[in-house]
């Protein structure tokens, strides 16, 4: 009875020693793995507002220039940049890579910046403008023409935030005398209210 009392009094003061074991093992974290009980913080990142301006690379040329030594070799871009709200420009830059040819071009196109007069949704009369060799013959259009042109024309027009419009593009086909003919088009054109302050009317009696 003796022994059967002894093997029970070490049985339960076994149970309790494992018992209190298991407590601290569940009280102390383990080492090495500090604060793996804490929340951890999760950083958000920030997403940065776009931009207004939209750039457009309408070609991108490489070009050699004769020196001393040989040929240099550069690449040449020409990019449209507008914000659809009436303002667009055309940038032309050279550099001997290409990202780097880009980004020139769309800091000259920004630098070069004209301001469109929209009347609803195209232009207010026909123009015509010339760059060199190239010319650039623009009319206004009705609602659901669409923007009826091409090639580097197009870029500008759609940059420009135009919607409706005819085009046709004479003499060089050279994108970049294309872009430049458009602009200068563009730039000629006179606003309704500009020309009713001139004659004395008002902008009613004018369009009637």
């Amino acid at each position: 009875m003796d022994l059967e009392n002894k093997e029970e009094i070490s049985i339960e003061s076994a149970v309790e020693e494992t018992t209190e074991t298991v407590e601290n093992v569940e009280e102390k974290p383990a080492k090495g793995k500090k604060g793996r009980g804490r929340k951890q913080k999760i950083e958000t990142v920030e997403e940065k507002p776009q931009s207004e301006w939209t750039e457009r690379v309408v070609q991108i040329s490489r070009v050699t220039k004769v020196v001393k030594g040989g040929k240099k070799l550069s690449f040449r871009a020409i990019v449209i940049v507008g914000n659809q709200k009436g303002q667009v420009g055309v940038g032309c830059a050279k550099a001997s890579e290409v990202i780097i040819a880009i980004q020139k071009a769309i800091a000259d196109g920004r630098k070069n910046l004209i301001t469109v007069p929209i009347f609803k949704t195209t232009i207010p009369h026909p123009i015509t403008g010339r760059s060199g060799a190239g010319a650039v013959m623009l009319r206004p259009a009705s609602q659901g023409t669409g923007i009826i042109a091409g090639g580097a024309v197009r870029s500008v027009l759609e940059l420009a935030g135009i919607e409706n419009i005819l085009s046709k593009s004479l003499g060089s086909k050279s994108p970049l005398n294309a872009a430049n003919a458009t602009i200068e088009a563009l730039k000629a054109l006179t606003p309704f209210n500009e020309v009713a302050k001139k004659r004395g009317l008002t902008m009613a009696e004018l369009l009637n």
